[in-house]
């Protein structure tokens, strides 16, 4: 699970190093007074010594590839033309889209191990909500609700096949109702029975029950007869997690105000991660794919201090007719978005801590 995740950001961030390896200016003269650090990582070539330092930070807010252009210590000068910040725009926008460009082709390549290893998942959706799992001393448990239940209706409104909507409806009711009755309707082998539960209130006031809530699919795996047939698999999988990702962007700007608290950050993808490592190992191939996805697609914005935020400076340039920005306006630009990030990062961190349920427990 770990594996599938740190993937993402390291499959992103190496190809913005290695399409600007090649350039003189990764290496510094050998007559250069510059000290190593042992904790530096070094290599040679026949052109000099290349340098390449690498650093932990203290938050986990992501990864980042620095060039000499933005060592204040460096020794190359300003003025050389092959600095990055110096170089033609192509060349600009190769370096700074090999991110991007690299996670689509991992989430591809991740989709094709997929369909030759383990097959694609069809699933087969059934009317209500399955019940995975049930916690010890919960609601759920206290009012006899079981793991493998399927909850066909709540509070008299039918559940349909419709997966993910379903459970919104489950969970908006449980949330809106803490300390008050919910009637289910259950479905327990071949029983259909009604119970009622009391939802706990939460400390931020919503309801919880304590039970794990899934779609009410069935999996089973199908494995390609050909060649053909194994990129059709992929190519029809490829897209589709990729329309589910840009419409998920499209639905969070468009809805704001109602989407805005599932964002998550680092803490709650790691959790997800878990879960979906508990529940289907194999949903981890599909897990890591998205994640490239949403990385490839996040970067691509216009934002400042991401890599769709260089790319737009760099191509407004190339509008101008090869005229930058001032200095100064750049580099407010940048440090604006990065504080953003910054601030935006450590907020996404406390959110989805706070929302763990062992957090919750102890709160």
């Amino acid at each position: 699970m770990l594996l599938s995740i740190s993937s993402s950001p390291v499959s992103h961030r190496i190809p913005h190093f290695i399409s600007n390896f090649n350039n003189p200016t990764s290496k510094f003269p050998p007559k250069s007074k510059t000290h190593l650090p042992k904790s530096h990582l070094s290599a040679f070539s026949n052109q000099g010594l290349y340098v390449t330092k690498n650093r932990a930070l203290a938050f986990p807010l992501g990864g980042f590839v620095g060039f000499p252009d933005n060592d204040p210590d460096s020794e190359i000068p300003v003025d050389d033309k092959n600095l990055l910040k110096n170089r033609p725009v192509l060349d600009r926008v190769i370096v700074v889209s090999a991110g991007i460009v690299a996670n689509v082709i991992f989430a591809y390549a991740i989709i094709l191990a997929q369909v030759i290893f383990v097959g694609l998942p069809v699933q087969e959706a059934f009317p209500g909500v399955l019940v995975p799992d049930v916690k010890s001393f919960s609601a759920a448990s206290r009012d006899g609700l079981l793991p493998g239940d399927v909850i066909l209706a709540v509070d008299g409104t039918e559940l349909s096949k419709s997966g993910f909507d379903s459970v919104s409806r489950v969970v908006d009711v449980v949330k809106g109702n803490p300390n008050q009755n919910v009637l289910l309707r259950i479905e327990r082998g071949n029983e259909d029975f009604e119970i009622r539960i009391t939802p706990d209130k939460s400390f931020d006031g919503t309801g919880k029950i304590g039970a794990q809530l899934s779609p009410n699919v069935r999996f089973s795996k199908v494995k390609p007869k050909n060649v053909t047939e194994t990129f059709s698999f992929v190519g029809r999988e490829f897209f589709g997690l990729s329309y589910n990702v840009l419409d998920s962007l499209k639905q969070t700007f468009l809805n704001f105000s109602q989407t805005a608290s599932k964002v998550a950050g680092p803490v709650a993808i790691i959790a997800v991660g878990a879960e979906v490592a508990r529940s289907n190992a194999d949903g981890l191939y599909q897990f890591a794919a998205l994640l490239n996805l949403n990385l490839a697609v996040i970067n691509l914005l216009p934002l400042p201090a991401l890599d769709g935020g260089t790319l737009a400076l760099i191509l407004l340039e190339a509008v101008r007719g090869g005229k930058k920005l001032p200095l100064e306006v750049e580099q407010g630009i940048m440090s604006s978005g990065i504080t953003l990030v910054i601030f935006l990062g450590l907020f996404l961190i406390v959110k989805d801590t706070l929302n763990l349920d062992f957090i919750k427990e102890m709160l």
